[in-house]
């Protein structure tokens, strides 16, 4: 069985998401490392970098990085078509866009969590995460304008990149500000958003309550 630290609502999120659409058996060690000093000492275990997501293999490997592993898991199920095989036409832009996904966009979370790792105050810290989040919404913007979707960002089938798009695209500064500047996104990822197959997963590890999309 692998095994997940992570946490509702993070970058283990669409990990997890692979999982239950694979239906591979899998557990989760919840770890809300932002917020209990407990549980960051127990990453740290496993991830020196005492982040989530954390991967135990069935060896006992571990993985870090939500894009590392969201890419191999779906070529280690390549049966279930959530990434373009190598050779396929598409796999350069979708190896593109996984990894500038996690370094452009969701890269900055270290700093949003916890601003005095960079800044001495919090007169300095607003400032810089209002511009954070406005280079965030930039990028968005600029994937946006050099996609060519079909139903999903790589055509008409249902990718490990459109998980990973629609949960980052939910962190600060929300879903409603990426919508204006990535539309052609913003249908995409509503749709996965409304996939039948994880309706009770959304409700359980990132739920769609009031306000969520603000």
């Amino acid at each position: 069985m692998l095994k997940i630290f992570g946490a509702a609502g993070s970058g283990s999120v669409p990990i997890e998401a692979v999982l239950t659409l694979l239906h591979i058996p899998h557990s989760v060690i919840e770890a809300v490392t932002w917020e209990d000093k407990a549980a960051l000492e127990v990453v740290a275990t496993v991830n020196p970098l005492r982040q989530v997501p954390v991967l135990v293999l069935p060896s006992g490997e571990i993985m870090t990085e939500s894009a590392a592993i969201l890419i191999y898991l779906a070529d280690l199920y390549p049966q279930a078509g959530l990434a373009p095989a190598v050779g396929d036409p598409r796999r350069a832009q979708y190896l593109r866009w996984m990894v500038y996904v996690s370094a452009a966009i969701y890269a900055f979370v270290w700093i949003i969590d916890d601003p005095a790792r960079v800044v001495a105050g919090k007169e300095q810290a607003l400032p810089m995460i209002d511009r954070i989040h406005a280079r965030r919404i930039d990028c968005w913007r600029m994937m946006d304008e050099q996609i060519a979707p079909g139903r999903y960002i790589l055509g008409d089938e249902l990718s490990v990149l459109d998980l990973y798009v629609a949960v980052v695209s939910r962190f600060a500064p929300g879903r409603a500000r990426f919508s204006r500047s990535a539309p052609k996104m913003a249908e995409i990822v509503r749709r996965v958003d409304a996939d039948p197959r994880l309706t009770a997963f959304w409700a359980k590890r990132f739920p769609f309550n009031a306000g969520w999309d603000q």
